[in-house]
C-alpha cells in the first residue's frame, strides 16, 4: 500500500532551472520548538523557505512542494563542485528541535516515513548513493542537521545513502583531499569539514578531530563511492 502523505501547499517554490535533473536527496531537521511551527514557517510566503516534503515525529507526512519544482531548503551550498543545490535536489524536512531547543534521537516511526518516503524519492530519480546527504554535508559551516543522532546507518542498511566500508587509515595529511574527493568543499578549515563527515558517518565522536577512525571511516566511504 502506498504511504499516504498529506498535502500542504507552500507558496515558496518555482520552476527548476532547464535541464536541470533531479540527482541529489538532501536530508534535514526542522531546528525548531514544534513540528506545528515548522510547518507553519515552511508555508510562510514572508519566510520565503520551504521543502517538499516535512516527516513528523509519529511518521505523518506532508507534502508542501511538487517534485519538479525548486524548493527553498538548502541555501547556499556545495557538493561535489556544484553549488545552487536547490536547483536539482529533493528537500526533506524531519521535525526534531535541533540543537538549539533540546536534541533528542529521532523516533521509530519517524525514522520508518523517513525510509519509506526516501525510497520512494529514490524510485522517482536517479540520484547515486553518494548525493543522499545532509544539510551540514553540503552547508558544514553554517550547518548541523540533521545532527548525530539520525540514523543514516540503518537508511544505508535499506540503500538510502551509503555507509564506510572497513578501511585503513590513510595518513593525517591526505584529509582534506580525501573529504574533497568525498564530495566537501575544501576551502574551510579542516576541523569544519571533519565536524560535518563525523555527524554522518562517524557520529559516535563528533568532534573535528580527523583521528585515524574517522580517516579510515573517509577511505572506506571512498571504497563504497568508488567502487
Amino acid at each position: 500500500m502506498p504511504m499516504r502523505i498529506h498535502d500542504r501547499p507552500s507558496p515558496n517554490h518555482d520552476p527548476r532551472p532547464e535541464g536541470a535533473a533531479v540527482d541529489m536527496l538532501v536530508l534535514h531537521y526542522t531546528g525548531m520548538r514544534s513540528g506545528a511551527a515548522a510547518l507553519e514557517r515552511l508555508r510562510d510566503p514572508a519566510a520565503g523557505v520551504s521543502a517538499h516534503y516535512l516527516v513528523e515525529e509519529d511518521g505523518t507526512v506532508f507534502r508542501l512542494v511538487p517534485e519538479e519544482r525548486r524548493a527553498r531548503h538548502a541555501g547556499l551550498s556545495h557538493w561535489r563542485g556544484r553549488e545552487g543545490l536547490n536547483a536539482g535536489s529533493i528537500g526533506v524536512e524531519i521535525v526534531n528541535p535541533g540543537h538549539e531547543w533540546g536534541y533528542r534521537p529521532f523516533p521509530a516511526l519517524q525514522m520508518g516515513a523517513v525510509a519509506e518516503l526516501c525510497l520512494g524519492i529514490l524510485a522517482r530519480h536517479p540520484i547515486p548513493a553518494r548525493n543522499v546527504v545532509a544539510h551540514s554535508d553540503i552547508a558544514p559551516d553554517r550547518k548541523q542537521d540533521p545532527g548525530e543522532l539520525f540514523d543514516w546507518e540503518g537508511l544505508a542498511a535499506l540503500g538510502i545513502g551509503l555507509w564506510p566500508a572497513p578501511a585503513a587509515p590513510p595518513p593525517e595529511e591526505e584529509a582534506r583531499a580525501l573529504l574533497g574527493r568525498i564530495g566537501y568543499r575544501t576551502d574551510l578549515p579542516l576541523p569544519v569539514l571533519v565536524t560535518a563527515f563525523q555527524r554522518h558517518w562517524r557520529p559516535a565522536r563528533v568532534d573535528g578531530v580527523a583521528d585515524a577512525e574517522t580517516r579510515a571511516r573517509m577511505a572506506g566511504l571512498l571504497a563504497r563511492i568508488e567502487a
